[in-house]
């Protein structure tokens, strides 16, 4: 399982200045998370806390597919990121990490083996946010809307990715969800005339766990279709699993009283935003309208 645990971070030793540590959130077994996890696990990490050596707290965050490793400064105003090795040289990071394991934790042990390069940097999500929180204001309640479901923690599904554009809240176990899916996913996912933004939430805690895997996994695309296709093993539904991700995605739909799936949700070729509720009669009458 540790076959790229560490390949990338030998030379890392990157500083993360921190305002303050979240106080809400604390994992099973260790302290607070620092904020910039807290940010990490919001955008679909999972988190584990690694224990304490050499006075220092650490954890371990895997984000699709992708494993990066923490440690909190003793004054708890900072966190490192990379690994930890003691006087002689010995690495410490790995005996944390085989400790960790021994615990049998199915989530980490299906994402720790995933393919090892990552779709996405899990830091680069930190500096979208701060990008996106420049932004302008938008002008109506619709382009509020939408700007929320732009910020949201969405999976890109299609070969085409200049392709336009649709938003969907989706609940993995939802029949009208899976109908809508094999709508689209032949003709007008795969034959790269739509781009779906899947944005995974739970509407029951077993389906919240298995949209917060799905959001942490680095073949997303890959795990969802395995799904559709009937493969019970491709979503893990797990009680330690994070799913903070998930929850979010499910605050913006309730923000603004969605409150059944699918919801579609699109910008037409005219600019007008669209809103369809539960499973669309004609998808072709979306890629229409995306292309007036």
């Amino acid at each position: 399982m540790l076959r790229h645990a560490f390949s990338g971070l030998l030379v890392l030793a990157a500083l993360f200045p921190l305002a303050a540590f979240a106080q809400g959130a604390t994992s099973k077994t260790g302290p607070a998370l620092p904020e910039t996890l807290q940010n990490l696990a919001a955008k679909g990490a999972q988190i584990r806390y690694l224990g304490r050596e050499k006075g220092l707290d650490g954890w371990i965050a895997v984000h699709q597919g992708q494993e990066q490793y923490f440690y909190a400064t003793p004054d708890r105003e900072a966190v490192l990121m990379g690994l930890l090795f003691d006087k002689s040289g010995k690495m410490l990071t790995i005996r944390q990490v085989q400790n960790l394991q021994q615990g049998n934790d199915p989530t980490l042990e299906s994402l720790m083996n995933a393919p090892a390069e990552p779709s996405v940097d899990p830091l680069s999500v930190l500096q979208k946010q701060l990008q996106d929180s420049q932004k302008a204001k938008p002008s109506s309640p619709a382009e509020e809307m939408y700007a929320a479901l732009e910020s949201s923690n969405w999976i890109p599904l299609g070969s085409n990715k200049d392709a336009p554009a649709v938003y969907a809240f989706i609940d993995p176990q939802c029949v009208h969800c899976h109908g809508f899916m094999e709508d689209i996913r032949k003709d007008f996912l795969d034959g790269g005339q739509m781009q779906l933004r899947m944005i995974p939430v739970g509407l029951r805690e077993e389906t919240k766990s298995q949209a917060a895997f799905l959001l942490a996994s680095s073949d997303p695309q890959a795990r969802w279709y395995r799904h559709l296709d009937g493969d019970k093993s491709a979503l893990p539904i797990a009680t330690n699993t994070n799913v903070q991700a998930a929850e979010m995605n499910l605050a913006v739909m309730q923000d603004w009283k969605l409150d059944a799936t699918p919801i579609i949700v699109y910008r037409s070729g005219k600019g007008d935003i669209k809103i369809i509720r539960g499973r669309p009669k004609n998808p072709a009458d979306i890629l229409t309208d995306l292309q007036k």
